[in-house]
């Protein structure tokens, strides 16, 4: 199975035909920037980021691309594709059920890609006005990793079933800039490999749609391939597009 087909699968898992017939208003951004990274790979890469959003009163479609490139004297020095798609459904105000899959392929990481599938209850505990609000979720699901090299026992797959535990607080600073903090964790519930990941994003409107944003990123990866660093950080200054 190609990577492309890999990944197509989990968006599709995330996208029920009963949510996407609904109708709706699709908004969305686009980021272009630069990206410092440390950990499995220290550059400074190019860093792209296409975000989509499909909200109806009962149902919420999330969709996000993200990579990173760096080529140095004709040689790849970093090279990051990640995908990943949600659909929540509003059974209550404030109370939704989601489902999500994620893929991810870091061409240093000592992983061919990582990929996750969970279902579970999310809450929105707390709203003040459109932008700013707190929610928080639990859920379960299955994990399925490929390294690059056999591990010492000679296998190259790790399969288990997770538990997925997330937070998203997004604060409005003003009428032009927006603080976003994402953290989440799956958590193994065979081989106890935890991986963890934090975003903490600054942005403002620069003019029109368009908008600087500052953001840092920790991924952790408690029980790492062989050779690999456990901890990953991205630092980025980019241009955000919305539509």
């Amino acid at each position: 199975m190609t990577r492309v087909t890999r990944m197509a699968a989990l968006v599709a898992l995330s996208m029920p035909l009963a949510a996407t017939a609904q109708t709706g208003n699709w908004e969305g951004e686009a980021e272009l920037g630069l990206l410092v990274t440390t950990g499995n790979s220290e550059e400074t890469n190019l860093k792209g980021r296409l975000g989509l959003v499909h909200e109806t009163e009962s149902w919420r479609n999330i969709g996000e691309f993200r990579s990173a490139y760096t080529e140095a004297e004709d040689e790849t020095t970093a090279e990051r594709y990640r995908a990943e798609a949600e659909t929540d459904y509003k059974f209550s105000e404030n109370q939704f059920w989601f489902v999500r899959g994620s893929w991810e392929s870091d061409r240093f990481s000592g992983y061919d890609f990582r990929s996750s599938a969970t279902t579970g209850y999310g809450h929105r505990v707390w709203e003040l006005g459109e932008d700013s609000f707190l929610d928080l979720s639990a859920g379960v699901g299955y994990r399925f990793n490929k390294l690059d090299e056999p591990d010492q026992d000679g296998n190259r797959e790790e399969d288990e079933a997770i538990a997925r535990l997330a937070g998203q607080f997004d604060f409005a600073l003003s009428e032009n800039a927006l603080f976003r903090q994402k953290l989440s964790t799956e958590i193994g519930l065979d081989a106890n490999n935890v991986i963890t990941e934090s975003e903490t994003a600054v942005q403002a409107s620069v003019v029109g749609d368009l908008s600087l944003k500052l953001a840092y990123r920790v991924t952790h990866v408690s029980d790492a391939p062989p050779d690999s660093e456990d901890t990953d950080t991205e630092t980025s200054v980019s241009l955000l597009y919305g539509f």
